[in-house]
């Protein structure tokens, strides 16, 4: 299989997403020989940072089988050592040249960095650290909108910050320059199940 460019691997998402929504879904695709075929090596198109929120499955949303992406997930997509790791893992040894940064409306984690960025509420020691994680992302909201667009303009700039840091990084720095990745921030609309890509 040679490896889609960006561009090809955002079309492939897109495509995958629009079948999604219109209910024409390929997945679940688990034919014993397709599983057979990638217990040697695995060539995923696109990499996915996202949520580990469980109504956010990148696979099931981007109508994706199995080898096709290759997903990080964690709690309000934050960027961290072991995120860091994984996503170089995936541009040097995996080669895809995708890397995406879904975000979702409503996230719990966005909205508990909102409820300890305003209000100074304080989370668990774990659960602090990824609030902690997400709150410089969050420093030019408007503190006086309403309470859902507040929300909804922190779940963009937390995509938005996580991007940042990925492109800030060694290797970010270094994929950009050479032009080999491409990195998109994207938002799932949990109501309407629709990608929105920024």
């Amino acid at each position: 299989m040679t490896d889609p460019s960006a561009d090809a691997a955002l079309q492939r998402l897109r495509d995958g997403h629009a079948r999604f929504l219109g209910g024409t879904t390929r997945f679940p695709t688990m034919q014993t020989q397709v599983v057979a075929r990638l217990a040697d090596r695995q060539e995923p198109y696109a990499t996915i940072l996202g949520c580990s929120d469980s109504r956010v499955p990148p696979e099931l949303i981007f109508d994706a089988g199995l080898g096709e992406l290759f997903v990080v997930r964690v709690a309000g997509n934050v960027y961290s050592p072991e995120v860091s790791g994984s996503l170089q893992y995936a541009g040097v040894h995996l080669n895809t040249r995708l890397f995406v940064v879904l975000g979702h409306e409503g996230c719990g984690a966005v909205k508990a960095a909102l409820e300890a960025k305003l209000h100074g509420v304080r989370e668990r020691t774990r659960i602090q650290r990824l609030v902690d994680d997400i709150m410089p992302g969050l420093r030019d909201l408007d503190p006086d909108d309403p309470p859902p667009l507040r929300l909804s303009r922190a779940v963009e700039a937390n995509v938005r910050w996580t991007m940042r840091q990925v492109l800030e990084s060694p290797e970010g720095r270094l994929a950009v320059a050479e032009g080999r990745k491409q990195l998109v921030g994207a938002i799932y609309d949990l109501a309407s199940g629709r990608v929105r890509f920024l």
